[in-house]
């Protein structure tokens, strides 16, 4: 197999985790207050990449320790807001969750995607033709998820789609302030913060902030360990190698493992309409990820070519395109 296909591989697995992450937050949420549950999963993401992934990468390249402290104190000043943008997002999700199928969340989740080049506009961001039709077709397809036959919408349905917007928010924000920092250390930290400031919103909105782990801890032990931090890493090294207009292709993927996990695991089956603006949904994110990536391969394919060392600087480039994808997980 190619170093391409392996690194295709290796996103494909990410996106298939975040995708059934979605049921393990909808279980969690059962038995926890969604703050709790959020701040205890990032906690425990953001220790397995701080004290694990972390050592195991530096140990590669070797830095001192005056080296190591610049590089983790560089992080801090757009950690911390991001953090706190995301802790916004997740919370609204997990929410969301509440009211709403595991089915629906995913693909309603997924129109951040299309969020984000539209609200990319107002950062001097352009979009092209092949966009516009795939965000067309994208919010066709939600309409036919969201909205019933007799014209209604579920408030699950319409909270999730908040959280969208902010995860396209935090998305546009992470790309703008966090493009010279180490990716890994910087999502460590953020993962912290959203921890931290999750744990403030559960003192003053879950009914019993901090209680439940009896009855969560496995999904605890996989939306944290697994999709926040195993998950990230297969993405940042997968990233590497990847084209990516292929990697954003293979995390569109998302909300479909997300429905496929709604379905096997909880039973929670989406109707003949559901599946209609599923299928819609799908192909207007894959058709909007294409017509963004056009661009992105070109550049990338330069690069590769002046430089021997292109495949470390894709994936310096990747708080956005990493943190993107933990929008579901």
């Amino acid at each position: 197999m190619t170093k391409r296909g392996r690194a295709n591989l290796l996103l494909l697995f990410a996106a298939v985790i975040w995708g059934f992450a979605f049921t393990a937050q909808k279980v969690g949420g059962q038995s926890m207050g969604p703050f709790t549950y959020s701040s205890v999963r990032f906690a425990m993401g953001g220790a397995l990449l701080a004290f694990i992934v972390i050592p195991i990468m530096s140990a590669r390249k070797p830095l001192s320790s005056q080296e190591r402290r610049a590089a983790t104190l560089a992080v801090l000043p757009s950690a911390l807001p991001c953090g706190l943008l995301l802790a916004i997002a997740v919370n609204i999700q997990q929410v969301a969750l509440e009211f709403t199928s595991v089915g629906n969340a995913a693909f309603i989740t997924g129109l951040y995607l299309v969020f984000t080049p539209l609200l990319g506009l107002f950062f001097g961001g352009r979009v092209n033709g092949l966009t516009l039709i795939g965000i067309a077709v994208a919010v066709s397809g939600s309409y036919f998820i969201a909205v019933t036959g007799d014209f209604t919408i579920g408030s699950g349905d319409v909270i999730v789609l908040g959280a969208a917007v902010a995860f396209a928010i935090h998305i546009l924000v992470v790309d703008n302030v966090a493009k010279r920092v180490d990716p890994i250390k910087f999502s460590a930290a953020q993962f912290f913060s959203c921890g931290f400031f999750s744990a403030v919103g559960a003192l003053f909105f879950d009914e019993a902030p901090f209680t439940g782990f009896g009855d969560t801890i496995i999904p605890l032990l996989y939306g944290g360990f697994i999709s926040v931090g195993i998950a990230y890493t297969l993405q940042v090294i997968g990233q590497i190698d990847a084209l990516p207009s292929h990697g954003a292709l293979i995390m569109s993927m998302e909300s479909v493992f997300g429905a496929v996990g709604g379905a096997l695991l909880l039973q929670e089956y989406m109707s003949a309409r559901g599946l209609l603006g599923a299928a819609l949904m799908t192909c207007g994110l894959i058709v909007s990820q294409l017509g963004q990536g056009k661009d992105t391969d070109a550049l990338t394919s330069a690069g590769a070519a002046e430089s021997s060392d292109a495949g470390e600087s894709v994936a310096s480039t990747g708080p956005a395109d990493s943190v993107d994808s933990l929008v579901g997980s």
